[in-house]
């Protein structure tokens, strides 16, 4: 292993021995304090080692050993409020589950979340729970750290792992059907919520998806070294155990319209969970050139079309030497990693304020630095430049300082005049965030949307159509997997009021 990181198996063992006399308390008659548990060490995410695992596009961080679990478990102090459930967009009984992995009930642990989140693996790995559930935790107040929080992220990680491993992936119950259908566009967090919460009520449901392979953002977006495929693809497959329908290649707007889904086709209710996947740009000169990528369009190719597999990858992939990514949010870094992955010699973040402002989680940008991803913070591309041939060659950068605090509650940053300066490159990923795509609000009249072309919607989802509700990143703009669960599950809630 690398300096200072150690193996699964040796997190694990330690883990154990803090472990045992926990445990011989409890079965003893004995309570384990509040003071006791405060004590008990924040336990380590095992991850792969840095100097491999930026040559391959295994999964880096690879979950707890089961004494692991139980003994992060042990730091939960069961607070009867519960404000880690207040701060989880799908409210998952977070304090529940816990209590069963402190006993070793690993599958009762998973059964419990499955209540209100049908994606444990996928929301455990990609989450930003210390900005929700972990934010809200009692012990990493208490700690004036919320670094050490109870990990509910991980711990939820760990039930999904435990029950798929196994082989023990149950369906959720259906009810006897309806005969009422409902429509659902797009198969992202979102659209996969929202379905089977309605399909749960024993209503038909299908799905309409854009793409060749469903999972949306899961699929096309988050690297396979943050979120395997598999997992994702299990998930689906059990929607389909449900009695999910899905019709790939089916692109709402262009194949059919929301209009004859509802008028023609028999579909009582219409979900629009379509994401946003139109890209931003810098709008500086220079964009157009070769070696210029969307990271929408770079990821898609890696993820979706496995550019990282050369003998077998359904896409060609820009042979890259010095990559910079311009952007400082999860998008930036999952571009950067897997430019890396994809054979740069260099990989570059260019971002316009410093560390402290990323919006990128912070283990993201630890496992980028890890992996030696050099960060040019206090930075940004005044235009980019290219050869005869209209290849990238570089970008001139203005150096920026920081000012007083924007809207968004960060330091805005200042261009300091003459501090231009040419850095060489010769592959610039351009990862600013996406908006949604018009194709949806043109084709459907009387769709109200703002400026920006999400689409208007009330406390329950609803649009300004009847019967027809949206959620996720085209009401949102670019937001995080579970905040769009959290809308899916609204929508699903009003829906199937509506159906019966």
């Amino acid at each position: 292993m690398g300096k200072d990181m150690k193996s699964k198996e040796a997190l694990n063992k330690e883990a154990a021995i803090l472990l045992k006399p926990i445990l011989e308390k409890k079965a003893s008659g004995g309570n384990i304090t509040a003071r006791e548990r405060l004590a008990i060490p924040p336990q380590e995410m095992p991850v792969q080692d840095s100097q491999v695992r930026s040559g391959n596009v295994s999964e880096v961080a690879l979950g707890y050993g089961e004494a692991q679990a139980r003994l992060e478990a042990e730091r939960c102090l069961g607070c009867k409020n519960q404000p880690c459930v207040a701060g989880c967009p799908v409210q998952v009984p977070i304090p529940r589950f816990i209590r069963e992995i402190q006993q070793g009930n690993f599958k009762a642990a998973v059964d419990i979340i499955k209540e209100t989140n049908l994606l444990p693996a996928v929301c455990g790995r990609v989450c930003p729970q210390e900005k929700q559930c972990q934010a809200e935790c009692t012990v990493g107040k208490s700690l004036k750290n919320v670094e050490k929080a109870v990990a509910i992220g991980r711990l939820e990680r760990f039930a999904a792992d435990w029950e798929r491993d196994r082989g023990a992936l149950t369906v959720p119950a259906v009810k006897a059907p309806t005969g009422k259908k409902a429509a659902v566009i797009g198969s992202g967090p979102a659209g996969l919520t929202a379905a089977a919460d309605i399909a749960r009520e024993g209503h038909e449901v299908c799905i309409f998806e854009a793409f060749h392979k469903p999972g949306g953002v899961m699929v096309y977006g988050i690297p396979e070294f943050r979120l395997p495929k598999a997992i994702v693809q299990l998930e689906i497959d059990n929607l389909r155990k449900m009695g999910v329908k899905i019709e790939p290649n089916f692109l709402v707007g262009r194949t059919r319209t929301v209009s004859e889904l509802l008028n023609d086709d028999g579909f009582g209710a219409v979900f629009i969970g379509a994401g946003a996947g139109l890209p931003k740009f810098l709008g500086c000169p220079g964009e157009n050139l070769v070696g210029v990528f969307s990271a929408n369009e770079y990821l898609t190719r890696a993820n979706l079309m496995k550019a990282y597999d050369r003998e077998r990858a359904a896409t060609p992939m820009f042979p890259s030497r010095i990559t910079a990514v311009i952007g400082g949010g999860n998008v930036a870094m999952d571009a950067a990693r897997m430019a890396l992955r994809l054979g740069s010699e260099e990989v570059h973040v260019v971002y316009r304020r410093t560390r402290e402002e990323m919006p990128a989680r912070a283990e993201e940008v630890e496992h980028a630095m890890e992996e030696g991803i050099i960060f040019d913070f206090l930075r940004n591309p005044s235009r980019i430049l290219g050869d005869e041939k209209g290849c990238v060659t570089g970008m001139e950068l203005q150096q920026f300082e920081l000012g007083a605090s924007d809207v968004s509650g960060r330091r805005r940053p200042v261009p300091i005049p003459g501090s231009e300066y040419v850095y060489n490159c010769d592959t610039v990923i351009v990862a600013l965030g996406n908006e949604s795509n018009p194709l949806l609000v043109r084709t459907t009249a009387a769709l109200n949307a703002d400026r920006r072309g999400r689409i208007i919607v009330d406390e329950r989802q609803k649009t300004s159509l009847d019967r027809v509700y949206a959620g996720g990143d085209i009401v949102l703009g670019a937001a995080t997997v579970i905040l769009a669960m959290g809308e899916g599950r609204r929508a699903a809630a009003a829906i199937n009021e509506i159906l019966f």
